[in-house]
């Protein structure tokens, strides 16, 4: 058999302390995916080592998406998409300047 022992077990119970999710408040059993309900409101939760312990509050999954990502906001609004040349590959490359 190959437990891993309690020191690692421990280290990657403790690596998640402080994580946050988002679970929405619906009739159900237990939370569902995040895209079926996009207008329900949600409890933000923060994982304390030990249980799942409420954290905040959000209106919706646009507002809980801000507060678990802070981050992709500020890189999506760091300037306009390149156009991309005709065609429809994967593989089109970005117009150069005329």
């Amino acid at each position: 058999m190959d437990d891993e022992s309690l020191s690692q077990w421990a280290k990657r119970r403790d690596a998640r302390i402080g994580q946050l999710r988002a679970v929405p408040l619906v009739r159900g059993g237990g939370p569902r995916g995040a895209h079926l309900n996009p207008d329900a409101p949600r409890v933000i939760q923060r994982w304390n080592g030990h249980v799942w312990e409420p954290h905040g509050f959000a209106a919706d999954l646009a507002e809980a998406r801000r507060v678990l990502f802070p981050d992709t906001e500020a890189a999506r609004s760091s300037g306009p998409a390149p156009k991309l040349g005709p065609g429809t590959g994967k593989h089109r490359k970005p117009q150069t300047p005329r």
